[in-house]
């Protein structure tokens, strides 16, 4: 099963055979733990559950579920899957070999949060003129419509919270695998902060 969660570590460069500089995504990947396997017949879909981080003050019935693994997980998260593979259970260890240099994978991340934001900043919008009377109206929405269907429309693009959204890119390739340290280089970037949480997915 190709997949791991992992923490982002941030962004830097690393020099290719060719002497190219490849900007990468440094992130420590794993080791997760399964504690969970979910298959079609006992549970409708087929479905891998992971743990990964040292956790605290785990409640009695997260504690109570991670115990077959010998887990005390700061994060679980479920993959779901297609087809399970073989010799798989709970226990199971995934690391960073399950991955190789020049593998496409997507990672998914939660996106910085960015508070408040009108909406230049929220959706592009242009800005209005500052000039011949329009003083403290330039940065404004204007209109958004005062006739039919007087309501306004799911979906409207209007100010409000910006980021903190579940963002995935996908076809990042694996640049960079450092077995000892548990860590993995994906090429370009990857949605979140420092720290966030990160869940990448290999294609196979």
């Amino acid at each position: 099963m190709k997949a791991l969660l992992g923490t982002k570590i941030g962004m830097t460069q690393i020099i290719g055979k060719d002497g190219e500089a490849v900007p990468v995504t440094l992130i420590q990947a794993g080791p997760v733990t399964v504690t969970q396997v979910k298959t079609v017949e006992k549970d409708g879909y087929n479905a891998v559950q992971v743990a990964y981080g040292e956790g605290k003050n785990l409640s009695k019935a997260v504690a109570g579920h991670t115990k077959p693994a010998g887990s005390n997980p700061k994060h679980i998260r479920e993959i779901r899957l297609a087809e399970l593979p073989d010799g798989l259970s709970v226990g199971s260890t995934i690391d960073v070999t399950t991955f190789a240099l020049g593998d496409v994978v997507d990672a998914t991340g939660t996106s910085k949060g960015k508070g408040f934001a009108g909406t230049i900043k929220r959706h592009n919008f242009n800005r209005g003129r500052a000039t011949h009377g329009a003083f403290a109206y330039s940065r404004k929405p204007g209109s958004i419509g005062s006739q039919y269907p007087q309501k306004i429309l799911k979906g409207k693009r209007m100010a409000g919270r910006m980021g903190h959204d579940r963002v995935t890119v996908k076809n990042l390739v694996v640049s960079y695998i450092d077995t000892e340290n548990n860590l993995i280089g994906l090429r370009g970037a990857v949605p979140g902060p420092k720290k966030g949480l990160i869940i990448i997915g290999g294609k196979a």
